[in-house]
Order: structure tokens, then C-alpha cells, then sequence
């Protein structure tokens, strides 16, 4: 009996329970036998957050992959748009073992195509869903090798390259991770940045225990809110539990829509771009259009979800999008989204 985690755009459930060893197993299975039908490369890059249960997930995820035959790249621990980077730079399809802002309870399975193209529903998660449901007949291949590899260094650099810090004054800024992943790349992207960096909740612990990894619930901004307040910092940045997602407290306290971060971010790609397409979704504010208009761009409404917003962006050109929840897609990170890059475009600026 499968249990019903398969969701939109990837698979989360309650480990143990729902998300097992065994599940992680046939689910390795049915990637590698859907990405040989996509004609994909035959390795699979594979990350893991802090969550007790990733480790043990992932190895079992990645013993599905191999046994089809398959090569697999493990990335050890990386934030979410760590493993968007490791795809894309190395043009494979990944897989990334994370439940995102959900306790501790929960894990999770995101996939993506080489490049870092989404996997969701519409797209190959409902073959991969039908392939687990039914099995897969057994396969006589030799077995594919699994390696190890650390992107960390990579990816910073990679980021670094894409935002002009050189010549931003002294800041003062306050970082939540959440016991997430930002407690491990947020100090290797900082640390070569003009500023002095204070450091909340930066050890990994996939329990939570001061406040759930989910800065979209303004109850988990209060302590950064605090910091940023008695710090007398310049900026805040809360991530959730795999760092794709970025939130903003300013100098006083508050917390920033992120509407007035998407139209921020859209404004500077725009400066670069002129006249480029920025995409937005329905439930942002009437802002980010009308700055986008005021610049010279061209707006495009797109539906929720970070499936949708990915397709628009390669099918108009876009060269950035944001969505109401906190999700910022640049097309020189491969389209994907990434909260650390937007919350450097918020330091620059």
C-alpha cells in the first residue's frame, strides 16, 4: 500500500510511517526508469538536509537509482537550490531529500530534470507515482557506482559571480536559518562579504528546537525581529528549513512583504536587462506589475507554484520571477529558485 504523499511538485510525508526505506527504494526505481524513457543522463545528483532521517532516506533512494544501472552523485548536506546549482552546473537530473518548512516529523523527495527542470505532475511525477504503485520487473543490469561529491565552494562562487557586492558599505545583518540549512551555506557566503554577520539558530538540527524553519508564519520572525531591533542592523534575512525560501526584516524591525522584494529584485534585473519579462503569480501585490511597467518590462501573471512559473519563464524569456510565498526564480540560475541569491540582491541593493 502506497500511502498518498505524492503532491504537486514533489513527494512529502511522515517518516516511518509513510515515508520509508523501502518507499525511498522503489522510489529511486521509478526515477531511473522514467529518466530513461526522458532520455536523461545516466547519473543522478543527490542531496540531503539535516532532518535525522535524510541520511538514511537518500542512501536507500540512491540504491533504487544504481540498481537500474544508474550512476548517482552524492552531494552530502545542501540546501535545496544547492542541489537546483549541482543539476544545472552539471547539466544531471537530481534528487533532493528535504520536507522544506514542514516539523520535524516530515521528510520529503523534490526531483528535477538534467538542468534543474522541474519534475512535478504534469511533468513526470504522476509516470513516477504509476511506476511505485506498480512496481518495476526485475532488471539483470550491472549495477550503477555511487560517488561523492562536495558543491559547497562551487556554488557559492557561482552565486557570488552573479550579484556585484565589491562595493557595498560596512552592513550589520542578522541571519536566521531555523536550525536549517542556511546554518551551513550561509556562513561560506558570507564570510568573504563586507559585513558582520549575526548568526541565529545556525546549528543544523532537524528537530527545530527554537522555532519551526517557516518565516512565512510571522510568529517565527519574532526572535530575528528582536535581533535585528537590539543589533541595530541594517537587514534580516529568515530562511526556511532547505534555504530555498528568503524573508526580510528591515532596520526597524519590520517584516518586508515579499511583493516589495520581488519588485526590488525585478527593478535590478531589469537595470541589466532593459525591457525583459518578469514574471509574477496572482496573489502578489499590484506593485510588482506596475514598477515592472514603470521600468520599461514587460509583466507576465502566472499561475501559484514553482512548476508553472519555471515553464512561463523558459517559454517568454523571463529573466526573473517571485511569488507572493517567498520563492524567487532567476533564469541565470537555471530558472530554479534560490533564497539565498535573492537575499543577496537585498544586501547589493
Amino acid at each position: 500500500m502506497i500511502p498518498n504523499i505524492f503532491k504537486a511538485y514533489d513527494i512529502r510525508g511522515l517518516v516511518d510511517k509513510e515515508l520509508t526505506a523501502d518507499f525511498a527504494f522503489s522510489t529511486g526505481v521509478a526515477l531511473a526508469r522514467f529518466l530513461e524513457l526522458e532520455r536523461e543522463p545516466g547519473t543522478v545528483v543527490i542531496g540531503e538536509d539535516m532532518r535525522p532521517s535524510s541520511p538514511e532516506l537518500a542512501g536507500a533512494f540512491s540504491d533504487g537509482v544504481t540498481s537500474q544501472g544508474f550512476d548517482v552523485i552524492r552531494i552530502g548536506l545542501a540546501s535545496t537550490d544547492m542541489l537546483y546549482f549541482a543539476a544545472g552546473n552539471l547539466n544531471l537530473p537530481g534528487a533532493m531529500f528535504t520536507a522544506s518548512h514542514n516539523p520535524a516529523e516530515y521528510n520529503g523527495i523534490k526531483m528535477c530534470l538534467s538542468a534543474a527542470r522541474p519534475i512535478g505532475k504534469e511533468s513526470g511525477l504522476l509516470i513516477i507515482e504509476k511506476f511505485v504503485r506498480e512496481g518495476v520487473p526485475i532488471s539483470m543490469r550491472q549495477i550503477g557506482k555511487e560517488t561523492e561529491r562536495n558543491m559547497l565552494e562551487d556554488y557559492v562562487s557561482f552565486l557570488l559571480n552573479l550579484v556585484d557586492l565589491s562595493s557595498i558599505r560596512k552592513l550589520k545583518i542578522v541571519v536566521d536559518a531555523g536550525n536549517g540549512m542556511a546554518g551551513y551555506t550561509a556562513p561560506a557566503v558570507f564570510k568573504d562579504i563586507n559585513a558582520d554577520v549575526i548568526e541565529l539558530f545556525f546549528e543544523l538540527d532537524g528537530t527545530f528546537p527554537n522555532h519551526e524553519a517557516n518565516p512565512i508564519d510571522p510568529a517565527n520572525l519574532k526572535d530575528l525581529q528582536k535581533a535585528v531591533k537590539k543589533n541595530k542592523a541594517d537587514i534580516g534575512l529568515a530562511f526556511d528549513g532547505d534555504a530555498d525560501r528568503c524573508f526580510l526584516v528591515d532596520e526597524k524591525g519590520e517584516a518586508v512583504n515579499p511583493s516589495a522584494l520581488t519588485a526590488l529584485i525585478a527593478d535590478r534585473e531589469l537595470e541589466r536587462k532593459p525591457g525583459s519579462a518578469i514574471i509574477y503569480n496572482l496573489i502578489s501585490s499590484k506593485t510588482v506589475p506596475e514598477l515592472v511597467a514603470e521600468k520599461g518590462g514587460k509583466a507576465i501573471r502566472s499561475r501559484v507554484g514553482h512548476s508553472f512559473i519555471k515553464a512561463l519563464m523558459a517559454e517568454s524569456g523571463a529573466i526573473f520571477g517571485g511569488e507572493h510565498s517567498g520563492h524567487f526564480y532567476f533564469a541565470d540560475f537555471w530558472r530554479a529558485d534560490s533564497g539565498m541569491l535573492a537575499a543577496l540582491h537585498a544586501i547589493a541593493a
